[in-house]
């Protein structure tokens, strides 16, 4: 069979680049190379042509991995690897461009083994020193779960000192690990910052649970005179995030001052970031601005209308957000398990038993939609404030995973609610079993028995309180005032 000549590489590089968007155009292209012999070694070259045969490979890697990221992509995050694989069973050599593309796949689907056996691979060929090579290592460490030694450790053994992109990737590393204080220490430490070190930060506060502090380094960074730029969309995006979460006056004021700075430099509000927006408003209850942010949304995506759907069920809307769901079929979006999960909870909060079955078994039946923990909670929601608590119990018992706290905790709710005394005594049981030191819901029973006439299980279930010294959690509030939170 012929076999494709080394100098029809920079034709075929032209080619692959032009069919990247075209999923079946390069599929057809990878069976061309395989039925031809290009992907083969071929015995009669030298050995410095032989290696060339990795040109291939690095290429059809490459476009997998942009068109596994690419929307409604047959081709999974994991193609590379399996290309990888066939490489090497081929016999042919992976070069210092190889192993960039591999170990942002192995990111790309999460693989922690995948990212170590590259590792390895980098260092019996001798590239690990390679600082591309090291900066993806660092990376790919960080996104696929490994602890953030492992890229500290990649971090430090990399040759003279770490680049800004090297830096970026190890802040990143840490604050996907959770190691915060860390990141925050060697944050401080960095020689040079731009708006992706910031923007890593802020977002790994957010995720943290850390949303004043989160305000505090966006704060620094708009204070920063190096940073004399428009802020980027994924910087936006990150502190938006930061002010839904963070509860109360101060997390409002600071989203809205955002969105002014938005407005003020007409920054376009692409699907992402209008759902940021959508999304902050609307946990924070504003409706109407919630609405407008959407309206003003380009190129609207399924984050966007599950980001107004949840506010809208959210916040006594349940109705609104009935209709929206409808519209969203109507435009051709698919529902996915947060826009359930959305649908779920309007149903539950209307009191519409019959629609959120029906839409409940359509997302499993009709949308392929696996549910999780929490949409069976929303039914077993659905079911125990119509009193339905029967029901309950069986969707309960024909989970396929065990029922965690907050699903037994709904079916408690519904009990109180309609004077099921036995079975929400029953179900407090398995509650004080799974949460032994959560006050609440020691209280909850202890006000079961009270609303029963129960007063002596009622003072007996506040000693067994006491004597596992377990304190009921004080209520509190706070006032903001020129931006200081009080007591």
């Amino acid at each position: 069979m012929r076999r494709a000549s080394p100098y029809s590489y920079a034709a075929l590089e032209r080619l692959l680049r032009e069919h990247f968007p075209f999923p079946r155009r390069l599929l057809q292209l990878h069976a061309l190379l395989l039925t031809s012999g290009a992907l083969l070694p071929d015995p009669e070259r030298s050995a410095a042509a032989t290696a060339i045969t990795a040109f291939p490979y690095n290429c059809l890697a490459h476009a997998h991995l942009r068109l596994s990221a690419a929307p409604s992509s047959s081709s999974p995050p994991s193609a590379p690897l399996r290309l990888f694989s066939a490489m090497l069973t081929a016999g042919a050599r992976p070069n210092c461009h190889s192993f960039p593309t591999l170990l942002k796949s192995a990111s790309a689907s999460g693989s922690a083994s995948a990212a170590a056996a590259l590792h390895a691979q980098c260092l019996r060929r001798g590239l690990a020193a390679d600082r591309f090579i090291a900066c993806s290592l660092v990376s790919a460490y960080g996104r696929t779960g490994h602890p953030s030694r492992d890229a500290r450790k990649v971090f430090d053994e990399m040759e003279g000192s770490p680049d800004l992109a090297a830096c970026n990737a190890l802040l990143d590393a840490l604050c996907l690990a959770g190691d915060l204080e860390a990141a925050g220490t060697f944050f401080e430490r960095m020689a040079a910052r731009d708006a992706v070190s910031w923007t890593t930060l802020v977002s790994g506060l957010s995720r943290g649970g850390r949303h004043r502090c989160a305000l505090e380094v966006f704060r620094g960074f708009l204070l920063d005179s190096s940073m004399g730029r428009r802020l980027e969309e994924a910087t936006l995006v990150s502190v938006l995030s930061a002010c839904a979460n963070l509860g109360g006056a101060e997390g409002l004021a600071a989203g809205m001052a955002v969105h002014a700075y938005m407005v003020c430099h007409e920054v376009e509000l692409t699907a992402f970031l209008g759902t940021a927006l959508v999304d902050m408003y609307g946990k924070h209850g504003r409706l109407g601005c919630c609405r407008s942010a959407f309206d003003a949304a380009h190129d609207k995506k399924v984050c966007t209308w599950n980001a107004l759907l949840s506010a809208l069920a959210n916040h006594g809307m349940e109705t609104e957000a009935l209709v929206k769901f409808e519209m969203m079929r109507a435009e051709g979006f698919l529902p996915n398990q947060i826009t359930f999960l959305a649908m779920l909870t309007a149903c539950a909060r209307a009191g519409l038993v019959e629609v959120g079955l029906y839409w409940f078994e359509a997302m499993v039946a009709e949308y392929r939609v696996t549910p999780l923990m929490v949409h069976y909670g929303c039914v077993v929601d659905l079911l125990g404030r119509a009193g339905r608590s029967v029901e309950a119990v069986q969707v309960i018992e024909r989970m396929p995973f065990a029922p965690d706290a907050s699903v037994w905790g709904a079916l408690l709710t519904a009990c109180k609610l309609h004077g099921n005394v036995l079975l929400a005594l029953e179900i407090g049981q398995k509650l004080m079993a799974l949460e032994p030191q959560q006050s609440g819901r020691y209280v909850t029973i202890r006000n079961v028995y009270l609303e029963d006439g129960n007063w002596q299980a009622g003072m007996r279930m506040g000693e067994v309180m006491q004597e596992a010294g377990i304190k009921k959690t004080v209520g509190q509030s706070s006032v903001v005032l020129h931006g200081s939170s009080s007591p």
